[in-house]
């Protein structure tokens, strides 16, 4: 099993930074993991923001793309999302999320853990 907390979100005005950060615990070595960040807004369906497998290797949403950027550190269990040029859209509940690799891959899909997320408002 594997339980996952998120934390640093907060409101920020247009053009400022947020940095998430999601810790995990579990049973399992963090570097068993892929991991992701999802954002839902009031009435839309749930996104994803990207990903990052086991190597550190990560993948964006072009909505994101050059603004934000994962790490993590499987040493302590740790994925962050540093956030900038925040902008309204970017508005939402944002939720960490972990699987396993389905056939050597990274399917965000297939992610079956999940946090309980961390609200990010921006606004002027």
């Amino acid at each position: 099993q594997v339980q996952l907390v998120e934390s640093g979100g907060g409101s920020v005005q247009p053009g400022g930074s947020l940095r998430l950060s999601c810790v995990a615990s579990s049973t399992y070595t963090f570097n068993t993991f892929c991991a992701g960040w999802f954002r839902q807004a009031p009435g839309k369906q749930r996104e994803e923001v990207g990903t990052i497998d086991m190597f550190g290797k990560a993948a964006y949403a072009d909505s994101v793309k050059g603004r934000f950027t994962f790490s993590r550190v499987n040493a302590n269990y740790t994925i962050t999302l540093q956030m900038n040029n925040l902008k309204p859209e970017d508005t939402a509940m944002y939720y960490c999320a972990a699987g396993f690799l389905v056939d050597g891959w990274c399917v965000p899909s297939r992610f079956n853990f999940w946090g309980q997320g961390t609200q990010v408002t921006v606004s002027s």
